[in-house]
């Protein structure tokens, strides 16, 4: 099976830069692309972790962005992302301390592994867990 996903979120930030360095310092993503914007926005940004990526920029009314909604004016998320870590514990700890809310805390789940759900300091729901649906 090919490592790479072939499924990718994108999200849009207020503060794309400040997300970057969250995401990174607390979940481990590591930054492999950024494209900044004439207005010195995020016009594009890659983020990796394991076979997966995340791709980001800054909230902006451009041909693809007036599509999307930051999780505020909408009155919730209307997606979240899961991102499977070995150390689930450790991550929880980072969220907490980089001032992510929790959510759900961090439980062993019946159907395996262990995890938690939080929102991100710009309001972006993530969820992170040990449970790899691709195990076998």
């Amino acid at each position: 099976m090919d490592p790479r996903s072939t499924l990718i979120p994108c999200v849009l930030y207020r503060d794309a830069a400040m997300a970057i360095a969250w995401l990174c310092e607390v979940f481990e993503l590591r930054e492999q692309l950024r494209v900044p914007g004439p207005d010195g926005s995020i016009q594009h940004a890659q983020l990796v972790h394991g076979g997966g990526m995340l791709m980001l920029g800054s909230l902006q009314d451009g041909e693809y962005g007036r599509h999307l909604r930051e999780p505020g004016p909408v009155g919730g998320n209307t997606q979240g992302i899961y991102l499977v870590m070995e150390d689930v514990d450790a991550a929880y700890v980072r969220v907490q301390r980089a001032g992510g809310e929790i959510l759900i805390p961090i439980k062993d789940e019946e159907y395996g592994g262990r995890g938690f759900t939080c929102r991100d300091p710009q309001g972006q729901l993530w969820s992170v867990g040990s449970y790899d649906p691709w195990a076998e």
